[in-house]
């Protein structure tokens, strides 16, 4: 028998809750979601902001001086089995972008975050926000 409940369990589509891997505090709400078969993921509320609708003045190209509510921030990972990379994340508190992959933690409430440059790379584990 099928149970729908676990296989969208274990799903990385939905909203997250991104916790700074340095000061482990809660930062905004993404949404993750796929359009022509890529993953992409845009921040949807920023938890405390300091500004009420903060700029990405430290980004580059299309997002340098856009609003970070509404950024998409996650761009264009493909699912290869179990994992999703092949595209890129931005940090917009420093405006860079890193090669990203994406994987369902231990807890399928988790998300494991990777971002790389060359051969560094930092995780962030996010929380799955319930709906």
């Amino acid at each position: 028998m099928l149970c729908l409940n676990s296989i969208s369990a274990q799903s990385i589509l939905g909203r997250w809750k991104t916790i700074d891997d340095e000061t482990g505090k809660e930062k905004s709400i993404v949404e993750i979601y796929e359009d022509n078969g890529k993953i992409y993921g845009k921040i949807i509320k920023l938890i405390n902001p300091k500004q009420k609708n903060p700029l990405c003045d430290k980004c580059e190209g299309d997002n340098k001086d856009k609003p970070i509510i509404g950024m998409v921030i996650i761009d264009g990972l493909e699912k290869d089995d179990d994992i999703y990379d092949g595209g890129n994340i931005t940090n917009p508190s420093n405006g860079k972008v890193y090669k990203c992959r994406l994987k369902i933690g231990d807890n399928e409430d988790t998300l494991q975050v990777r971002g790389y440059v060359a051969f560094f790379y930092k995780t962030q584990y996010w929380k799955r926000v319930s709906e």
